[in-house]
């Protein structure tokens, strides 16, 4: 009896053991720090226009950096090579507004802080899945700073933080679908 008792043990040790072993075998986790939903198999590239500046007030470095900020996005966060035209995947539009604006009038009627405001116009074309186009989507972002300081001292710190706001947006909204 004490022998079919062990035999039954063993057997339940055994058919544990198997069943854990065939789950991780059979199970793959997998996990995307990046969002990114891109099927390898069928995107294989990516093509990425500069982007020009049509705003009535104009920051000269503006375009350039705006276009290399997308570029090093798509082509760090994903695996898709980058072309200068032709892609499977296209990004392409302007920078339509940047402008300043006036904010927190303070009591002798100066403004105590401004607004810089950043609007980009942005066309994505699918060319594997055209369902997922974007035709004339428009980016806008701000940042504020105290009136007393020169737009040319705050100009560069600001406008890397509006480049990288709308360049994520433009990924999740392109890549991660969110």
């Amino acid at each position: 009896m004490a022998t079919i008792k062990n035999i039954s043990t063993f057997k339940l040790k055994i058919l544990v053991v198997s069943v854990i072993l065939l789950s991780l075998v059979s199970c793959k986790i997998s996990y995307k720090f990046n969002g990114s939903l891109i099927d390898y198999t069928k995107t294989k590239t990516i093509s990425i226009s500069d982007f020009p500046n049509t705003a009535e007030l104009v920051f000269q470095p503006l375009s350039q950096e705006f276009s290399e900020a997308l570029r090093d996005v798509f082509t760090k966060q994903t695996r898709l090579q980058l072309l200068k035209r032709g892609g499977d995947l296209h990004l392409e539009g302007e920078i339509v507004g940047y402008q300043l604006t006036p904010l927190a009038i303070s009591a002798d009627s100066y403004a105590s802080q401004t607004k810089l405001t950043l609007t980009i116009r942005v066309r994505f074309t699918n060319v594997k899945n055209p369902e997922e186009d974007i035709d004339n989507k428009t980016y806008t972002t701000f940042q504020t700073f105290d009136s007393s300081l020169l737009l040319t001292n705050v100009q560069d710190a600001l406008i890397k933080q509006m480049i990288a706001d709308i360049v994520d947006n433009i990924y999740n909204d392109t890549m991660a679908k969110w």
